[in-house]
């Protein structure tokens, strides 16, 4: 692609590497067969190709976003399924990152959106905020039809449907940092603390914790860690995000001068994807440019991690049926593709792989919450491939996707990581009476 860019807009590094990702695209249109929001809308600015049109234009004429521009990059769901397509190794997500930065700046939203977006931006990175929000959406959540109604109010109504019906326990360990590795000790890892699933799916780190213990593995949740950045991250806000990536790097770098990291484990594939770009998020500071870059490297999907290793030898014969759902953070953002279903058919389970597997769930984020009808269109159609396969339980490794998809179906979801904790130990992580039935 030609670019006009003076010397003067290319001295700012944001818009010299914007400039590079232009220059990398061909026209090719190859990522507009699997981008999701062109599939269901089939509107060329809603592909990624017509993404980068208007992107280019915006950032190219150094002008501020329009609603226009904000509405087609808003509904990009940063699936990354495009860069998996692309034969030109075009690096949408930075692009798409800086375009959001630029929005965020320069383009002032309606007030309730721009309402909604601080609240959220607010509230999930904190895990206390998030629990006393979540109480208050349960007391609520009857009354998300009525609320859906009213112009404006269908992305709250849309927050209240995704919260638990009921309260989910804090976990005993939450706030323990050291979890020594059983027997003789293997590696040693740092785990991400996090902020939306511990709340949520507190049951999830547990599992990951007793499974790589079992497995001579040490793991520590340092402090001063917490909220990985990507929530604010996605939503064009920088500065909170970079504060929450400086914060981790600075909570994992006193471990790695200290007795050492063999991995920092992630379990959450959302996460996982910005930790891994911390190097670049964090390339143009002096202070955190190495230690970023290192702790990129480190970071591992608790999948990537695991299928390096030996299981302990299962104790259940599960051959349970699992359909196993591919985040798109995990499949394109990480490019681990096979790695949890090689665990899961390890472990003894039958793995099953719905159709357009590429396709988002429609989660993505906070996607769920601000573009409620195109994430509602994805999820129906990702549940009812799923449900083709027959599965007795369906498998995923984000937070995001376990969520969005159990709310359009009555087969559990659970995670990857549980599912092979129970096989070689742990405890059933099926509610009932679907755990009576595994048995």
């Amino acid at each position: 692609m030609q670019t006009h860019f003076s010397l003067a807009q290319l001295a700012d590094p944001q818009v010299a590497r914007s400039e590079q990702i232009l220059r990398a695209c061909v026209h090719c249109g190859f990522c507009t067969a699997t981008c999701p929001t062109y599939a269901l809308l089939g509107d060329e600015l809603d592909s990624p190709r017509g993404r980068i049109y208007l992107i280019k234009d915006m950032l190219e004429n150094d002008r501020p976003a329009t609603a226009e521009v904000a509405k087609h990059v808003d509904r990009c769901l940063s699936c990354l399924s495009c860069m998996t397509t692309c034969p030109s190794g075009v690096h949408y997500m930075h692009l798409v990152d800086h375009a959001r930065d630029h929005i965020e700046k320069t383009y002032k939203r309606p007030f309730l959106d721009r309402t909604l977006r601080a609240v959220l931006a607010r509230v999930l990175p904190s895990r206390s905020l998030f629990r006393l929000s979540l109480a208050g959406a349960m007391l609520a959540r009857p009354f998300a039809g009525m609320i859906g109604q009213v112009p404006g109010l269908a992305p709250v109504a849309a927050m209240l449907k995704l919260a638990p019906a009921r309260p989910s326990s804090r976990s005993a360990s939450e706030n323990v940092r050291q979890f020594p590795a059983l027997g003789a000790r293997r590696a040693r890892v740092a785990l991400l603390d996090g902020c939306a699933q511990p709340v949520l799916r507190p049951e999830i780190d547990e599992a990951a914790i007793r499974l790589l213990t079992r497995m001579g593995v040490e793991v520590v949740r340092p402090v001063g860690g917490g909220c990985c950045g990507s929530l604010t991250h996605h939503m064009g806000k920088e500065e909170p995000a970079l504060a929450n990536a400086r914060a981790n790097v600075d909570a994992w770098w006193r471990e790695i001068q200290g007795e050492g990291l063999d991995a920092i484990i992630v379990t959450t594939s959302g996460c996982g994807t910005t930790i891994k770009d911390y190097g670049h998020m964090l390339r143009l500071e002096p202070a955190y440019a190495e230690k970023a870059a290192k702790v990129s490297a480190l970071a591992k999907d608790v999948s990537e991690f695991l299928v390096e290793r030996e299981l302990p030898v299962p104790v259940i014969a599960a051959g349970m049926r699992v359909a196993y759902h591919s985040a798109c953070s995990l499949q394109h953002g990480q490019k681990v593709k096979t790695a949890p279903k090689e665990l899961l058919a390890r472990a003894g389970f039958t793995v099953l792989e719905p159709a357009e597997g590429h396709l988002c769930c429609g989660s993505a984020g906070t996607y769920n919450i601000l573009q409620p009808e195109i994430a509602g269109r994805l999820r129906d159609r990702k549940v009812a491939n799923i449900e083709r396969t027959q599965p007795q339980v369906i498998a995923a490794g984000n937070i995001g996707c376990l969520t969005q998809i159990g709310g359009g179906t009555a087969i559990p979801t659970v995670h990857t990581v549980e599912l092979l904790d129970w096989a070689t130990g742990g405890p059933n992580p099926l509610p009932e009476p679907f755990a009576v039935a595994a048995e």
